[in-house]
């Protein structure tokens, strides 16, 4: 069984993150991790003296942001985590979605996001490569730029959709520092298409959660069997979360 579990950034500071990843990986050696790290990337960008702005929870991206993104992303973000996770007992790989090109996008809109990229899809081969050799991958999520070269700053949950189709997952689980997609404050055991669309144009869904629904249905459209949103607990607990269907759920 192929997981992709997509960690948000708050979450990667959670001491008891590595050892969920530990369990997750000996119930199943079929496991990509993907991760954000929004928090640590605004700090940097603030000690540059660029104030972070966001659309519909995607990350508004200059070309010299770049790579202050990979510096936090790509490198102390995602080698914390690999780290923490070999700590753990985890043969965890660090990569990013620019290495062999694993991720490849287009420019979501440059006009109001600038260097922000919608992935295309995943080149699933290096991916493999580490699985079958017993590594468990890490994933950045920044991209390669599909029309100019260089990269694209990639919303982690659009990274870890499209690593998920790419990879035929049979599991997308996004992990949050929220229960779920919540309703009046009571959290959503399950969700379909049509109720997604009605979450948004209403505005209880909004910023970084819409960003997690686009990037769920996104996932589900391209193959890929199920999809949770969660707290960390989800990662063990099937039940935990709120599940994202399709179709053929009544909210």
């Amino acid at each position: 069984m192929t997981r992709v579990v997509k960690i948000g950034g708050r979450v990667q500071t959670d001491p008891a993150l590595p050892q969920a990843i530990a369990a997750a990986w000996q119930a199943s050696r079929a496991l990509v991790v993907v991760h954000g790290g929004g928090d640590e990337a605004s700090a940097l960008m603030r000690a540059f003296g660029r104030e972070p702005r966001f659309v519909d929870g995607r990350r508004v991206t200059s070309a010299a942001d770049i790579d202050l993104l990979r510096m936090t992303l790509s490198g102390s973000a995602n080698q914390r985590l690999v780290s923490g996770c070999v700590a753990a007992g985890v043969p965890a790989v660090g990569i990013s979605g620019e290495d062999a090109a694993t991720l490849a996008a287009h420019a979501a809109d440059r006009a109001s996001l600038g260097e922000v990229g919608i992935p295309d899809a995943a080149d699933p081969v290096l991916l493999r490569h580490l699985l079958a050799g017993g590594f468990c991958p890490v994933v950045s999520p920044l991209a390669r730029d599909a029309e100019r070269g260089g990269a694209l700053n990639v919303n982690g949950d659009d990274a870890a959709a499209a690593i998920a189709a790419g990879l035929d997952a049979d599991e997308l689980v996004l992990v949050s520092d929220v229960p779920g997609v919540l309703r009046d404050g009571v959290l959503v055991p399950q969700l379909d298409a049509g109720a997604v669309r009605a979450l948004v144009a209403d505005g209880i869904a909004t910023g970084g959660m819409v960003a997690k629904l686009d990037a769920a249905l996104r996932a589900l459209a391209r193959g890929v069997t199920a999809v949770r949103i969660g707290p960390l607990a989800a990662i063990a607990d099937r039940t935990a979360g709120t599940m994202v269907t399709l179709e053929g759920v009544v909210a």
